[in-house]
């Protein structure tokens, strides 16, 4: 490819667009600017090797071989929420920070069980008990054969902990 050629694709690809009211004068008037929009319509030899998603093919599945165990997840719950706050009192800043770990640590306890294709989702309420009311509810789109959670209420003399785990069938 000549010099010539090389330079005819450089000026192919920046464009030239006038803004619209950007700039203006004091005197109320737009300044007449010009924005430069540079793009590449061909692959340069740097992306010859590019990614390609890899193809895999349909395993025509419908259903899970193996379903989510609630009562098992629910177990998880119970012993993870007792030994995380059972001596301990509420505070803001630590409840924020023991949130995130006990979502991490549910986790990571409910992927042990190795079910596969369910998208585990997990929530975590801590708050303080000061007599008042609380509702927590949640909305989804839910297949009932296939879909499952467990769900969790831990209660000592300072707060509260609510913890849910989510199962749901990836086709």
């Amino acid at each position: 490819m000549s010099d010539k050629e090389k330079q005819q694709r450089k000026e192919k690809r920046v464009v030239k667009v006038p803004s619209n009211g950007r700039g203006k004068d004091t005197t109320g008037r737009t300044k007449d600017s010009i924005s430069t929009v540079s793009y590449i319509d061909e692959l340069g030899h740097h992306d010859d090797n590019a990614r390609l998603a890899p193809t895999m093919e349909n395993t025509y599945q419908m259903g899970p071989y193996k379903r989510f165990p609630a009562n098992a997840a629910t177990d998880i719950l119970k012993d993870v929420l007792t030994s995380y706050l059972q001596e301990e009192k509420y505070e803001v800043e630590w409840s924020q920070k023991m949130t995130k770990t006990l979502c991490e640590v549910i986790r990571a306890r409910v992927k042990e069980l190795m079910i596969p294709r369910y998208k585990i989702v997990i929530l975590v309420h801590i708050g303080q008990l000061t007599g008042q009311c609380m509702q927590i509810s949640s909305r989804c789109l839910w297949d009932t054969s296939n879909d499952t959670f467990a769900s969790h209420f831990f209660k000592n003399s300072s707060l509260f902990g609510v913890a849910s785990v989510y199962a749901v069938y990836f086709e």
